[in-house]
C-alpha cells in the first residue's frame, strides 16, 4: 500500500515510516527537514504541513498518518490546522483504507501548554468527523493519543535529571515509550484493525491518570 507519513525526519514519524518500510509498503514522507531515511521505496519531501498549495502530487494514498506537530510554535496552525488541509487533500476518497492522527494525552487532560493542548483537542474531534466521512469507503479513522515519548523533541526534561525524576513521579509504569513503542500502535489501528473507528487512544503509561504536567521553566 502507499503511505504518507507526515513529519518523518525523525522521532515518532520516522519510526513509523521505518516500520512500514520493513513491512514492505511504499511510503511518501514530509517533512521539513532533509530526509533521514534511505530506502529504494521511500520518498521524501522537503515541505512545511502548512504550505498545503506545496503538497506534491502523489500516487493515492491507502493510509495517511498525520505525524507533523510542534509545541510552543504556530501549535494551532500546525497541528491542527495543516493536519486538517494534508487530510482533505490525501485522505477523503474512495482508495483510502485508514486514516490516522498522532494527538496528544494533553488533549485528554488539557494539562500542557494551553494552545498545545487546544490543538490536540480538535484533533480528537476532527477525528471523529473524519471517521465518519471515511466509514463508506470501509476506512478507519482513529487518533493515537502518546504521552511522554522518548523523541528529540523532549530533550529538554528527558536530559534533566530533576524534572526526569519529577516526571517519573507522574508516570504509574515508571517510563516512557520509545518511537517504536508507538510505531507498533500506529501500525496495528492502521493496518490490522478494521472496525474501531472515531476513536482515541490514550498510550501513556498511566501519565494521564494524575493530570500533572512537568516541564522545564
Amino acid at each position: 500500500m502507499n503511505i504518507l507519513v507526515t513529519g518523518s525526519a525523525q522521532g515518532i514519524g520516522k519510526a513509523i515510516a521505518e516500520l512500514f518500510l520493513r513491512e514492505g509498503h511504499t511510503v511518501f514522507g514530509i517533512d521539513r527537514n532533509e530526509a533521514s531515511i534511505c530506502h529504494e521505496n521511500y520518498q521524501h519531501f522537503v515541505l512545511d504541513v502548512r504550505e498545503i498549495e506545496k503538497m506534491p502530487e502523489i500516487p493515492p494514498v491507502h493510509i495517511l498518518i498525520n505525524n507533523a506537530g510542534t509545541q510552543n510554535e504556530d501549535d494551532i496552525a500546525i497541528n491542527l490546522n495543516a493536519l486538517i488541509d494534508v487530510t482533505e487533500k490525501y485522505g477523503i476518497h474512495e482508495n483510502i483504507f485508514s486514516v490516522l492522527n498522532i494527538g496528544s494525552a494533553s488533549g485528554h487532560t488539557g494539562a500542557e501548554f494551553p494552545l498545545y493542548s487546544a490543538s490536540k483537542g480538535g484533533v480528537i474531534a476532527y477525528t471523529k468527523n473524519v471517521a465518519m466521512r471515511i466509514a463508506k469507503f470501509g476506512a478507519t479513522c482513529n487518533s493515537l493519543d502518546p504521552g511522554g515519548v522518548l523523541t528529540p523533541l523532549n530533550d529538554p526534561v528527558v536530559y534533566d535529571p530533576v524534572l526526569w525524576e519529577e516526571i517519573m513521579g507522574e508516570t504509574p509504569l515508571k517510563r516512557w515509550a520509545t518511537a517504536e513503542e508507538i510505531a507498533e500502535w500506529a501500525y496495528f489501528l492502521t493496518v490490522k484493525n478494521r472496525f474501531c473507528t472515531g476513536q482515541s487512544i490514550i498510550v501513556d503509561g498511566g501519565e494521564s491518570i494524575n493530570y500533572h504536567f512537568v516541564w522545564k521553566d
